[in-house]
């Protein structure tokens, strides 16, 4: 199993910027600024940012909610790994949506459980309100294809 997965299938669209949504402690995002990347991590645990912080300092972590987020600028990759929609109260993923399609310049991809309430349906739709369009979806981080199991991962594109 490939730890840094998610780091590797965001890299495949060769951003030069990624917004880390939800980064937590931020594997994915230092993995990411380790090839080069200029790299925003945004969680709302201030334990987990400080964690992050400590790994890598020179990068900048900020606490929020990503409904709320607003960093005023946009970057090519925004990722949302780690069941992150998952993590909101229910019935709010559309505001979280909303919130980080506000930081996406081109590619929004998330990685999520399917078995949990919360389905591909409801979040192409918020994408869709956000003028996002679904461009790909698999069933891993590694590219195996979508058969309607119980993980995705998305990737939606600026309309």
């Amino acid at each position: 199993m490939d730890v840094h997965g998610e780091a590797t299938f965001v890299r495949a669209f060769a951003p030069s910027s990624v917004l880390d949504a939800g980064c937590g402690t931020g594997r994915v995002g230092i993995e990411l600024a380790n090839h080069g990347i200029d790299v925003v991590g945004a969680d709302l645990d201030e334990s987990m940012l400080a964690a992050a912080a400590e790994r890598a300092p020179g990068l900048t972590w900020v606490r929020s909610d990503l409904a709320e987020l607003d960093l005023g600028r946009t970057f090519d990759v925004v990722v949302m790994a780690g069941n992150v929609p998952l993590f909101t109260a229910p019935g709010t993923q559309a505001q979280l949506v909303a919130g980080v399609a506000r930081h996406v310049g081109n590619l929004l991809i998330a990685g999520f459980s399917l078995d949990r309430g919360y389905t591909t349906d409801d979040y192409d739709a918020h994408c869709a309100a956000a003028d996002l369009t679904l461009v790909d979806r698999f069933a891993t981080w590694d590219r195996t294809p979508f058969t309607n199991g119980d993980y995705a991962v998305s990737v939606h594109r600026r309309t």
